[in-house]
């Protein structure tokens, strides 16, 4: 049995990280190779901040290449075709209010690798998804929070 990690992930999302790999392997590594090559025609290496530099993110830029290759390759994509219209699941958009509350929160729960919650993405593993998937509009959940709960009441769920 592998103990291999899967990611979880829409099509989205996948066809996001294949993006970012072609960007990160035409575009980045050439351009950090290519500052590596004129800082190294500046001499004296030792004390070459412009070589540093450019070897740190060569580090950064290939670890990333590695990192998104890992997640491509060991990917699941989620397909939502037998789950109905008004359940929550990874890939949906779900939005609701806390009992108590007037403001609605909206969230596309998405794979651990897409997440992105300054832009309303939340990761599957989330305590707020965890507590929602599998649920349906109109359904009130009590989601832990690390300190306390927090109950809320789901107002409508889209693919979009």
């Amino acid at each position: 049995m592998s103990d291999t990690k899967t990611y979880q992930m829409t099509r989205e999302g996948y066809e996001e990280l294949e993006a970012e790999l072609d960007t990160l392997k035409l575009e980045k590594r050439p351009e950090v190779i290519e500052r590596i090559k004129i800082a190294r025609s500046y001499g004296d290496l030792s004390e070459n901040s412009e070589y540093e530099a450019a070897k740190d993110e060569q580090a950064f830029v290939e670890g990333r290449i590695s990192t998104v290759e890992t997640m491509i390759r060991n990917a699941e994509i989620v397909d939502n075709a037998g789950v109905k219209s008004n359940e929550v699941a990874l890939g949906k958009t779900v939005t609701f209010i806390e009992i108590g509350e007037k403001e609605k929160e909206t969230y596309k729960i998405v794979g651990s690798a897409e997440a992105d919650p300054f832009n309303g993405k939340i990761s599957n593993e989330s305590p707020i998804a965890v507590a929602l998937i599998g649920r349906k509009t109109g359904d009130k959940v009590t989601i832990p929070l690390p300190v306390g709960e927090m109950t809320v009441e789901i107002v409508k769920v889209s693919a979009k």
